[in-house]
């Protein structure tokens, strides 16, 4: 089925910020056509469509992934009263004695906390065959660190033939027109992992998070 992805702004990732109504088209994992919402509604009227408030733009690549998986424990929010809802490191980590059941439950909890973030591309590494099985699972798509990137990237642009991969941003931070951008001259991955909240978070055409 074909869906129409439709938001406040568009940034495909190698061009301007293009705001006004614009719409991504997706076809199962694939991105069909995108552009203003008017003109891809009218080609395809029987497109569904999925509305959102914000700065649709690629998923973000969080290059340091492997800590946040692998050296950090995501409690269950069963175990909230004892270790709290941060993630654990160093001695309060160690003190778990965390077997292979104990990471793979960390690690699903950490991927969601990724998704809720707009992730949806991750680098390691990743040492540990729970994570490992837990990636797998997930869709995350899982890539080298390029030299000297920065901690977080934009994952790649958007076109027509690219894999529907892809977040909205909400919230103060998100820029939506082109008065936005008159201080700088891009949208910042990083400040939108920081400062932005995500509406959703789109991987291979399957809405893996939407927030509530």
């Amino acid at each position: 089925m074909l869906t129409l992805h439709i938001a406040d702004a568009l940034l495909t990732g190698d061009g301007p910020l293009r705001p006004g109504p614009h719409a991504v088209l997706v076809d199962g994992g694939t991105v069909r056509a995108l552009g203003p919402y008017g003109e891809l509604a009218a080609a395809h009227p029987g497109a569904r469509e999925r509305r959102w408030p914000g700065l649709l733009a690629p998923g973000l690549w969080h290059t340091s992934a492997g800590s946040l998986l692998e050296a950090a424990y995501h409690p269950d929010p069963r175990e909230a009263d004892a270790l709290g809802t941060e993630p654990l490191t160093g001695a309060a980590l160690a003190a778990l004695e965390l077997g292979d059941t104990g990471w793979g439950g960390s690690a699903r909890r950490g991927i969601q906390r990724l998704l809720a973030h707009g992730c949806t591309v991750v680098s390691g590494p990743f040492t540990r065959a729970p994570v490992r099985t837990a990636l797998a699972r997930s869709g995350l798509r899982v890539r080298t660190v390029p030299p000297d990137a920065p901690g977080i990237l934009f994952a790649g642009a958007l076109g027509a033939g690219s894999p529907a991969d892809f977040a909205v941003f909400t919230g103060p931070a998100v820029p939506l027109t082109a008065e936005d951008l008159a201080e700088g001259p891009a949208v910042d991955p990083a400040r939108l992992a920081r400062d932005a909240e995500c509406a959703a978070t789109v991987l291979a055409g399957r809405l893996v998070h939407r927030r509530r």
